[in-house]
């Protein structure tokens, strides 16, 4: 049975890959920050355990994974979901709307996959797949940390494919467009009609549409796939 790390696993996007993956037969073991009870009662409905850190925080990241590899063993297979966003125009944006998404969408790829590189390496097999976004391809005002913290995961991703690929290691990205997801729905209404306008499917995408890409890359019918990016958003780019 494969062991996977699915990071921001508890809500939206990330629980439906956790579901998925449950499903699938993997062991699948969660992260979160923040909303507790949520993450609590969703632990124990799926059977699947979770742990609480910051990923923008170095070291409790670091004691996190030291943790988990501890009590669980070897990580297989990883699944960067995590993200923020701190929208503002860039002429506005403090530093410390700046840093904090940089930090917690970008930074936290070496915090959360440097641990556990060496251990695939070492075994000859890993899968790593890491959410990105359609708008850090296409850009999005007002998201000009965001964008710019989502586009440097691809080029992590690509890099770090070349790396890797003679062990036996797969490194993607998938990068979605607008699903039905709690920061889809914080969107203003009006904001968002013109947004499902603008998307030739004319409809959001849903996690569980994400979750399936994720299932089929962390597979063997996936294992001649790395360095790839999969566009996932109804034809918006």
């Amino acid at each position: 049975m494969r062991q996977v790390l699915v990071t921001g696993g508890n809500r939206g996007i990330g629980a439906a890959i956790c579901l998925s993956l449950k499903k699938l037969g993997y062991d699948v073991i969660g992260t979160y920050k923040n909303n507790h009870q949520q993450a609590e009662d969703f632990s124990k409905t799926h059977s699947i355990p979770f742990y609480s850190f910051d990923l923008a925080n170095s070291q409790q990241t670091q004691e996190a994974i030291t943790k988990i590899l501890a009590q669980h063993g070897a990580i297989d297979c990883l699944v960067h979901n995590a993200g923020i966003t701190s929208d503002g125009f860039f002429h506005k944006m403090s530093l410390e709307n700046w840093q904090k998404v940089i930090q917690t969408n970008l930074m936290s790829c070496f915090q959360v996959t440097h641990p556990l590189i060496q251990g695939m390496r070492e075994r000859s097999f890993g899968r790593l797949v890491y959410l990105t976004s359609v708008n850090a391809l296409k850009g999005q005002i007002g998201q000009t940390n965001y964008c710019a913290s989502k586009a440097g995961l691809i080029g992590f991703v690509k890099a770090l494919a070349l790396e890797n690929a003679n062990k036996n290691i797969t490194v993607n990205a998938i990068a979605p467009g607008y699903n039905n997801t709690d920061m889809v729905a914080d969107i203003d209404q009006s904001i968002l009609e013109k947004i499902v306008d603008s998307i030739p499917a004319k409809r959001l995408g849903t996690p569980e549409e994400i979750a399936e890409c994720v299932a089929f890359l962390l597979s063997d019918k996936a294992s001649y796939i790395t360095g790839s990016t999969l566009h996932v958003n109804g034809g918006m780019y």
